[in-house]
């Protein structure tokens, strides 16, 4: 740890220095996504998921909406590392050499685990919903007359929350590092854990059995492959504890 000492009031500015660059960074990237929205407008059409929706709006600023959700999505991308790279430099003084350099790693896995959740729920958990509800309207002798606003709140409101929730390994092999959390404690949550994340897939999918499944399911995956890193890592990290317990 750094011989400085910080005050509360440096603790403070820091912090804010921080949350000042993160919120220039967003701002920045947003307007970036503005521009490169038609763009990413244009690809999510031509995906064969979105081939038999019409494209209808039925208020005059749905189109504008569709627009700020795709620069959103983009600028959520970029402002990522940047803000998880602000908060490492945040908890640097108050972590060990070793600790800072095995930390920094965590910022590239921790993006790269968010592009994997947004592509799962996208190329994989988002066509699966679409296709049952569908079905399902047809059984029921329904017209699916959709807007553009319905389909991309239902597309975002899927794959943010899975892009985040994503991080769980990430996080859990963070706080394993730090000895916040060990495997033995993960194991005893077991049960609270199963049923937040049942309650977060529940929350963040559609009102349907088969949508709430695929989500819940890779959730808990997600929960064992965080304990098994966990176990790895506190095995390498705190060796005598290992041997105290056993």
């Amino acid at each position: 740890m750094e011989d400085k000492e910080f005050t509360l009031i440096e603790h403070l500015t820091e912090l804010r220095t921080r949350l000042i660059i993160i919120s220039s960074t967003f701002l920045i990237t947003l307007i970036i996504g503005f521009l490169f929205a038609p763009d990413l407008l244009q690809f999510i059409k031509s995906q064969e998921v979105a081939q038999n929706v019409d494209w209808n709006v039925f208020g005059y600023t749905d189109g504008i909406s569709i627009y700020v959700k795709c620069a959103l999505l983009i600028s959520i991308c970029l402002t990522l590392p940047i803000a998880m790279h602000q908060l490492w430099l945040f908890m640097k003084p108050g972590l060990t050499e070793k600790e800072a350099t095995s930390t920094a790693t965590f910022i590239p896995a921790a993006f790269l685990l968010f592009l994997l959740g947004v592509v799962f729920s996208y190329f994989i958990l988002f066509p699966l919903m679409l296709n049952f509800m569908s079905s399902i309207n047809k059984s029921i002798g329904a017209t699916e007359t959709y807007g553009m606003k319905q389909y991309f709140t239902l597309m975002f409101n899927l794959i943010i929350p899975v892009g985040l929730v994503f991080e769980l390994p990430v996080i859990i092999l963070f706080m394993t590092k730090l000895g916040i959390v060990t495997p033995d404690r993960l194991k005893k949550m077991r049960k609270v854990s199963y049923f937040i994340l049942i309650v977060i897939g529940v929350m963040i999918s559609p009102p349907d059995f088969v949508s709430d499944f695929l989500i819940i399911i890779p959730l808990l995956l997600l929960f064992e492959i965080s304990i098994i890193i966990s176990e790895k890592t506190y095995k390498k990290e705190f060796p005598k504890r290992v041997q105290t317990i056993e």
